[in-house]
């Protein structure tokens, strides 16, 4: 069982149950049927006392306590609801304590738990049973910290135990379909698996996700329209890497979307002394090729894309920006004018996207720079060491083998392969392809035979 899985049915279990007919008019005694029906089949609910405060609309449960039948227990020191017991403005939780005993244990604490404008005062336990069209207009957490032990944490670090911490998670618009906006601050988590990445911590300064939905659906068919992170550290037995923040924007409907990745840093160093000893020394003639030495290889990386529709055609533009510090750098740049089946709009087209079949290519162009910021300078030295001759005639046979396969598949495929030579013999510093493309084409027959687009394309190839 997952950790993540006591979370949803946890805070569901301090704020949702089944509502059934009022069978008073008092608040206080409908608030104390709703949480009994709650847990009736689930197990044993005490209550301490319920009461209705006089001057305005507000009914409190004290000191709940339940008890399950595997001998779980949750604990709740106020169970508060404002305004309208049938349209609450809010429902409050104070004082959150949740305990499992046995193999799959869990410790959950929270300090509040606060609904806004729920639908109904008491919910059903399981989000999956929320009637149609039950609704929160935000939930607010404070202080949530969690222990868990015989829990499968997911692909890597198999069956184990550990803690996470959260400062605060906001949400708004939650339905059984979706959720407007999701927001987390100052998580803080450890895990000790069985599995390949074994033990680990992590922290994470800020998340934020708009515009999820599907949740009923596959985890494939869910779209989200934007992501935020900052301030990402993983330090486990196999990946050690801070990440100074992410964007992505997966909504199309305007126009545009893209992805940026800001200062990802790699501890390649404290991965290879980490790794396997039979690994490291392939592992550590790696790292001194990407990073010169230094064990750490910094990426950042931006990747935009834009639709315009043109005539009843869609013109698709994108860039591509990805920078290895002291290794390459990779630049691409993409407007290509297409058809797309018809009948189909270009928004519901690129979000969806799974294949090329059925769109025409009605001509363009890609540009692509490649750029030496150290690596292809490093390559010579390491590649004639490992074959036991010297640079120089390491380089020399580079440049016969480009020739050769120049001869095979034609003049650009040489102009590549020599440019790249050139590069690592410190005659160039940069190689640029130009690429016209062919119109009225269609675009996943060009992708199924890459080595027939020499021939179907004008290629132009510089290396300076």
């Amino acid at each position: 069982m997952r950790p993540t899985r006591y979370l949803p049915a946890t805070l569901a279990a301090l704020a949702l149950s089944t509502s059934l007919p009022a069978l008073a008019d008092d608040p206080a005694e409908r608030l104390e049927a709703d949480l009994r029906a709650l847990f009736a089949a689930e197990g044993r609910l005490e209550i301490g006392e319920v009461s209705a405060a006089l001057i305005r609309d507000r009914v409190t449960a004290r000191e709940l306590h339940f008890v399950g039948p595997e001998g779980q227990q949750l604990w709740l020191d106020r169970y508060e609801v404002s305004g309208d017991y049938d349209r609450p403005d809010e429902v409050r939780i104070e004082g959150i304590r949740l305990e499992t005993p046995g193999h799959e244990q869990v410790q959950l604490t929270a300090e509040a738990l606060v609904l806004d404008v729920p639908s109904r005062a008491v919910l059903p336990l399981h989000e999956e049973s929320w009637p149609e069209g039950v609704r929160i207009a935000g939930l607010d957490v404070e202080a949530l910290a969690a222990e868990f032990a015989g829990q499968d944490l997911g692909e890597g670090f198999g069956e184990g135990r550990g803690r996470v911490s959260v400062e605060r998670l906001q949400a708004t618009g939650l339905s059984r379909e979706a959720i407007d906006s999701l927001e987390l601050s100052g998580l803080e988590g450890q895990a000790e698996g069985e599995g390949e990445f074994g033990r680990g911590t992590l922290s994470l300064a800020f998340a934020r996700v708009e515009g999820l939905r599907g949740l009923q659906g596959e985890e494939d068919e869910r779209e989200l329209d934007r992501l935020e992170l900052r301030d990402l550290a993983i330090d486990s037995d196999r990946l050690v890497a801070t990440l100074a923040g992410l964007e992505v924007d997966g909504d199309l409907q305007d126009g545009e979307g893209g992805v940026r990745l800001e200062a990802l840093d790699l501890d390649l160093a404290r991965m290879i002394a980490l790794a396997p000893e039979e690994e490291r020394t392939q592992l550590r003639m790696a790292s001194n090729v990407l990073t010169g030495g230094s064990g750490t290889l910094r990426l950042d990386a931006v990747s935009t894309g834009r639709w315009e529709a043109v005539d009843g055609d869609t013109r698709l533009l994108g860039e591509l920006d990805i920078t290895a510090e002291e290794a390459f750098g990779w630049a691409v740049d993409a407007d290509l004018p297409v058809r797309l089946p018809e009948g189909v709009e270009p928004a519901a087209f690129l979000a969806e996207m799974e294949s090329l079949e059925g769109v025409t290519l009605l001509g363009g162009r890609v540009d692509a720079t490649l750029s030496d910021l150290g690596l292809f300078g490093r390559l010579p030295a390491v590649m004639a060491a490992s074959q036991g001759i010297s640079e120089a005639v390491f380089v020399e046979q580079a440049r016969t083998q480009a020739r050769g396969f120049g001869m095979m598949l034609g003049p650009e495929i040489e102009a590549v392969l020599t440019g790249l030579v050139a590069m690592m013999a410190g005659e160039a510093s940069e190689l640029t392809l130009q690429l016209t493309l062919p119109a009225d084409s269609e675009l996943d027959a060009l992708s199924a035979d890459p080595l027939a687009l020499p021939e179907r394309l004008e290629m132009r190839v510089e290396s300076r």
